[in-house]
């Protein structure tokens, strides 16, 4: 069986936030493999079943990010789950907005979430992180991530987030470069997309139609069409009627 923990803060109002992409990461793998419904357990919200054949257990702390731990730990002692059978989904200020990533193990690069969960149950699970990037002050950090993501961040996120879902049946069966792999290909794909998009992407591929020049009977209506106006104008002329 796999853990796999989506970090976030609890509440309606950070929903949004860049710090709560490990939420929507999971939420999204949840609802694209027909998980659910979410019920209270280990101090957070978990629903487990399968995925790609293997039994995975979805689980959302709501203990504030910094005491993540705390139900990680929780559900660990209960499940008997092996440090590297668990995935924690983050949001990571290092990588660019849109990148991923995926490491067991190493610093928390000062990521209170991993902080407390590697206080609690030590440091060799799996991180899957997700870039959202750096506001380029450190003073402007904790407002960064405690803020929405930009209306511009919509298309990259939800391609992210559903290439990330579609590829979680590999890190179900623990093969994570395959994982990355596939995350890779969706994305360079450019499917899935989310419906605004794939929309956008649709239109822009959209075959020009061709100009009637370009067609040999579109040529010659429309050298008869000349020809006729040019006829008119010439009668209205002779018969003083030209405006």
């Amino acid at each position: 069986m796999k853990l796999f923990v989506g970090l976030g803060n609890p509440g309606s109002e950070h929903a949004r936030h860049r710090h709560n992409v490990g939420f929507m990461g999971v939420e999204r793998i949840a609802e694209r493999h027909g998980l659910g419904p979410w019920k209270k357990r280990f101090h957070g919200l978990t629903c487990e079943g399968p995925i790609g054949g293997h039994r995975v257990m979805l689980l959302k702390p709501q203990t504030y990010m910094n005491d993540s731990g705390r139900s990680v730990g929780d559900a660990q002692r209960y499940l008997k789950i092996a440090e590297g059978d668990i995935y924690v989904f983050h949001d990571e200020l290092d990588l660019a907005p849109g990148k991923l990533k995926l490491k067991s193990g190493g610093g928390n690069a000062g990521h209170n979430g991993l902080r407390s969960i590697t206080a609690h149950i030590g440091n060799e699970y799996a991180r899957v992180r997700i870039g959202i990037g750096h506001p380029g002050s450190k003073d402007a950090v904790i407002h960064y991530v405690l803020h929405d993501f930009a209306k511009a961040d919509t298309a990259w996120l939800g391609q992210l987030l559903d290439a990330v879902a579609d590829a979680a049946p590999r890190l179900a069966a623990g093969d994570d470069a395959r994982f990355l792999t596939d995350v890779a290909r969706l994305l360079k794909a450019g499917e899935p997309a989310p419906k605004i998009a794939a929309a956008s992407r649709a239109e822009r591929e959209k075959p020009a139609a061709p100009a009637p020049s370009s067609h040999p009977a579109g040529e010659r209506l429309g050298k008869r069409a000349s020809a006729l106006a040019e006829n008119l104008k010439r009668w209205l002329k002779g018969h003083g009627r030209e405006s």
